[in-house]
């Protein structure tokens, strides 16, 4: 079949690969600390095996980029050595690595330290930047592709995205003053804009543990952002039940939200459902007085981080806790599923489905 009768990739396509395959890598990478971590970690102080074993599926995650980077190639169906370029770049300008420099008697030595799961948003775009810098070249390298992709496609692209990650985060940053805007309302409207503001977030590039950490966000306030959190997981569990396959809910249950970034982003209207949801299910915060603190904030159902944090902030009722967290955010999310896809059908089926399953 000739060149001229394939099909033209669209800006629209385009982008839908990139997200498919950065979803695809979430699932991968977060999967296996989001289901091991809260059964491990009660055994790591007394167990070394146990100990090594939750070091590994926590080290696993941060390899987030490389994954994000290879996928996305392979959604472009390009070959081995290409799409292994792509994941280097995509790993160099995620930021997920730090280098540490260290005087010693006058030896300097530089070690590098792996500093999280990095920008999500600046590794798509890297991985976007190699993937066209390869699609453009295309054979014009012959054999000699080998030698001038990984150099080029790699660390050529990998340190352009090391210099614009500084800018891009300013993203980030930008959202996070705009909810800690928020924590100066009065509770009730404070807490139900946060939580309508994390369980959008969390279907978006955007990193909520990021934002919560970035500004502070401690109290009910870090509770919010965690019912947030739990409120999403809860509308899209029932929303993909009939339409994706079995492992779609557990991994969003588990947390793995972000793999529904790429439906969020084409379905934009799907974000009501959500956060009327979290606006509803938040109540129980100023109600009950929940607290969290910054790094729970942007976890939610996550490893049990945000209720866990508010049982050590001193709301000892584990009964109510489960109510609230668990069944509180999915009865409302089950409502919500009904109202806007089942009764009104304002929404289609259809706009659930994972690309990831």
């Amino acid at each position: 079949m000739s060149e001229t009768t394939q099909t033209k990739e669209t800006v629209g396509s385009f982008t839908m690969k990139v997200l498919n395959g950065s979803a695809t890598a979430i699932i991968v990478s977060l999967l296996p600390s989001a289901i091991l971590s809260t059964f491990l970690t009660p055994f790591a102080g007394s167990n070394a095996i146990v100990a090594n074993l939750l070091h590994i599926v926590t080290v696993f995650q941060y390899f987030f980029a490389v994954m994000c980077g290879f996928s996305t190639a392979k959604q472009f169906n390009l070959g081995y050595t290409e799409a292994a370029c792509v994941g280097g770049a995509a790993f160099l300008g995620s930021g997920c690595m730090t280098a540490v420099t260290t005087t010693v008697k006058g030896v300097t030595t530089t070690s590098f330290q792996l500093a999280g799961m990095g920008d999500v948003i600046n590794t798509m775009l890297t991985a976007a930047v190699a993937v066209l810098f390869i699609k453009w070249v295309g054979n014009r390298f012959g054999s000699l592709g080998i030698v001038f992709f990984p150099i080029l496609a790699g660390t050529g692209v990998g340190f352009l995205g090391s210099l614009i990650k500084p800018y891009v985060s300013l993203v980030t940053t930008a959202i996070g003053d705009v909810i800690n805007t928020f924590t100066k309302l009065a509770p009730y409207s404070m807490c139900i804009l946060i939580a309508m503001s994390f369980a959008i977030i969390i279907v978006t590039p955007l990193s909520t543990v990021a934002i919560s950490v970035a500004i502070g966000l401690a109290g009910m306030g870090s509770a919010a952002a965690g019912f947030g959190l739990a409120s999403t997981a809860a509308f899209l569990f029932w929303a993909t039940l009939k339409v994706d396959k079995p492992g779609v809910q557990v991994a969003i249950f588990l947390g793995v939200i972000k793999m529904m970034m790429p439906n969020f982003l084409r379905y934009p209207v799907i974000g009501i459902p959500i956060a009327l949801t979290a606006a509803i299910s938040t109540l129980s915060v100023p109600i009950l007085g929940m607290q969290g603190t910054p790094a729970s904030g942007g976890f939610g159902l996550i490893g049990a981080v945000s209720p866990l944090a508010a049982y050590n902030a001193g709301f000892y009722n584990v009964l109510v806790l489960v109510i609230v967290w668990v069944v509180v955010p999915f009865a409302v999310g089950y409502l919500m599923k009904k109202i806007f896809v089942d009764w009104t059908k304002i929404y289609k089926p259809e706009y659930f489905i994972s690309p990831a399953r």
